[in-house]
């Protein structure tokens, strides 16, 4: 029974541990996404102006 018990806890986990990296790489594709979101809008606000 313990083995089964250790098999249940290291496939949990290794779940918990998938779920986590899968988070940190969504944070960081977002952040990546409003940064580039930002210079863009930065430029285009720019180029707004120049054209007054």
């Amino acid at each position: 029974m313990t083995t089964l018990a250790a098999e249940s806890s290291d496939l949990l986990q290794h779940l918990l541990l998938d779920r986590a990296l899968k988070v940190v790489i969504v944070v960081v594709a977002l952040g990546i996404l409003v940064l580039g979101m930002t210079v863009v809008w930065r430029r285009v606000g720019r180029a707004k102006e120049r054209s007054d």
